[in-house]
């Protein structure tokens, strides 16, 4: 067994890679919070989910800091992301928290994401990486504060008025970004699609 697989075996329980299980166990707890339609319930689904959010800086920065960088880790960390924004989503749509025109800034998310990652992986073969834009890490955040206010829906609505527009409004935001930073992948990607190889 090579040292490199021995120690990506090792690192597979690290507290980094823990965190990041952690925050894919969430996500069913939160989904299940949000269909509920009990308003006390979807401060629990706000609150596990800043608790994910939490997480996903602590996995990457404790990895880095103490060395325990893994091949698991780098693949799980932005599949947990993308799966639990996809799972809010998907349950807000449910319960009617997005509805009419906001289904389409919710389409345009999950199609992107589902897009890139099946560029990424045809371009991993080709050993081309596509580096993370400052304008994509933007997207993101306008992403993850977007499902936020979302989660809190007619909970925050009912302490503060506006808080479910505040995050149909960052979700069309972010849908914009995501519009904008797909292309990005895909002006790139599209190069190497077309490129003559011998």
């Amino acid at each position: 067994m090579s040292d490199a697989l021995k120690a990506s075996q090792a690192h597979a329980w690290s507290l980094p890679n823990i965190l990041t299980y952690a925050r894919i166990a969430t996500i069913p707890v939160v989904v299940g919070c949000v269909i509920a339609e009990d308003e006390s319930l979807r401060w629990v689904s706000l609150g596990l989910y800043i608790a994910a959010a939490i997480t996903d800086f602590f996995d990457g920065y404790l990895a880095r800091a103490w060395g325990q960088q893994s091949a698991l880790g780098r693949m799980l960390d932005p599949i947990a992301d993308k799966l639990l924004v996809a799972a809010c989503l998907l349950a807000f749509a449910d319960v009617g928290t997005i509805g009419g025109w906001s289904l389409w800034a919710a389409l345009v998310i999950l199609s992107r994401e589902i897009l890139v990652s099946g560029l990424r992986e045809f371009l991993a073969e080709l050993r081309v990486s596509v580096p993370v834009t400052k304008l994509a890490k933007w997207k993101t955040t306008a992403q993850m504060v977007a499902v936020g206010f979302l989660l809190a829906g007619p909970a925050g609505d009912a302490i503060m008025p506006g808080v479910t527009i505040i995050g149909l409004i960052l979700l069309w935001i972010s849908a914009v970004l995501t519009l904008y930073t797909g292309y990005d992948y895909f002006r790139v990607g599209l190069t190497h699609v077309f490129e003559r190889r011998p």
